[in-house]
């Protein structure tokens, strides 16, 4: 029996699928047949876009891969995360499975940099991203956030029995 992933993450045109797709072939590829990724855009049945899926169909099809997982990896880039993803994040943390975030955004930190912590004073101004706190929170209690793909590969053996 292998070790479960739910690959949560943005798929709706072509940057955010080949992103899934390189992020999921490192997982695939360091660990073999150690775990079973399942990636939503591959499930064609209810992620096709060009076919036809109802609501039910989508939640009942995503639900039924959250509860087998062992392991929820949300992908937290974009304005604000997806709000799909959101849901399975509060969906997986009811479960009380634990959760790896990826957060990329080149914003982040000051880089000791005090013009950019100034600007905070000027409306309009902050040369920082903004992700939800509530979301970060879930994700931290159950687990930790990373901010590349390679930390975030390496960090799945830490969850691996």
């Amino acid at each position: 029996m292998s070790f479960k992933i739910y690959f949560g993450a943005p798929l709706f045109n072509e940057m955010e699928q080949m992103y899934n797709t390189y992020v999921v072939e490192k997982i695939r590829e360091k660990y073999g047949d150690k775990v079973e990724v399942y990636l939503p855009q591959e499930n064609a049945s209810i992620n096709d876009k060009s076919g036809f899926a109802d609501s039910l169909a989508i939640a009942q099809g995503d639900n039924e891969y959250l509860e087998e997982s062992d392991l929820l990896i949300a992908v937290l880039d974009g304005v604000t995360p997806d709000s799909g993803l959101s849901a399975e994040l509060g969906y997986f943390y009811a479960m009380e499975r634990p959760m790896l975030g990826l957060y990329t955004d080149t914003r982040q930190g000051t880089h000791g940099n005090q013009e950019k912590i100034d600007a905070l004073d000027e409306i309009a101004e902050s040369q920082f991203s903004y992700i939800n706190l509530y979301t970060v929170g879930l994700v931290k209690t159950r687990g930790e956030i990373l901010d590349n793909a390679d930390a975030l590969v390496e960090k799945i053996g830490d969850y691996l029995p």
